[in-house]
């Protein structure tokens, strides 16, 4: 399957009615690891570069290693550096997850940045995505429209929603969940009345606006991970790398 067709086919799994994509959240810088995430029925692996132990040099291997199982490949950006757009797609990601969005102004701006002209500002170039110019042509063509997340993890972008869904080209929206319970003043309370209104108000607008959303399932809990689902959450980042690694270890030393 090429490039182009598995962001078609995760497009349409990610708008299609009672339906969700769930994704693999990496931070470990292990290609291995990778290509273990991306063997089970993910629909995508996200690399996160805010908190995780790489940069864009050695994304490629991690990228590479995703492939490997015909995965889509997604970038958290580390913050709303301009630079960093292209440069996590010129090693091959499919797409980039942002940041704290917080106005519809600097979502523009990154957009752009994703977009070859004279759609966007994109860079031009020979880049490992296209094997150092031996693809350059085809791959002009089939990756003109790139993956967008933006994440909601602050008061100001709750307040900016409207606008912030207005933005052409944003193919879903993110709670990042302990950045959002932060800005509330409440950080890690999940079950307190002003993060569950605050995701509730998310998700009831970005449905009336059509896009779709999703929050990023910190804990190893696949009963959280089905209630999510039933409520219409279309974009499912599950746990992290570590996490499930954290997880299996501490359960192999409980007591019998």
């Amino acid at each position: 399957m090429t490039d182009n067709n598995l962001i078609k086919k995760f497009r349409k799994k990610l708008t299609s009615r009672n339906s969700s994509v769930i994704g693999g959240w990496v931070q470990i810088c292990e290609p291995t690891i990778v290509e273990i995430v991306s063997s089970y029925k993910y629909d995508f692996v996200c690399f996160d570069l805010e908190h995780g132990l790489f940069s864009t040099t050695n994304l490629a291997n991690l990228v590479r290693a995703a492939k490997i199982n015909k995965k889509i490949s997604l970038a958290r950006l580390p913050n709303k550096n301009k630079d960093f757009c292209s440069q996590v797609l010129d090693t091959g990601c499919d797409g980039v997850i942002v940041p704290n969005i917080k106005t519809s102004k600097e979502l523009i701006e990154l957009r752009n940045l994703i977009h070859y002209p004279p759609k966007g500002k994109r860079g031009v170039g020979f880049s490992r995505e296209n094997l150092f110019s031996k693809y350059f042509t085809k791959k002009i063509k089939i990756r003109k429209s790139p993956i967008f997340v933006a994440m909601i993890e602050s008061r100001e972008g709750i307040k900016n929603l409207k606008s912030i869904l207005g933005v052409k080209g944003l193919d879903a929206i993110l709670i990042g969940p302990y950045d959002l319970s932060s800005s509330l003043g409440i950080t890690g309370k999940f079950n307190h009345k002003k993060f569950k209104e605050a995701i509730s108000y998310i998700k009831k607008v970005t449905k009336k606006k059509k896009i779709p959303v999703g929050i990023h399932i910190l804990e190893n809990n696949f009963s959280a991970l089905h209630e999510y689902k039933k409520q219409g959450y279309s974009f499912l980042p599950y746990c992290t790398d570590g996490m499930l690694l954290n997880t299996a270890i501490k359960s192999s030393f409980k007591k019998k």
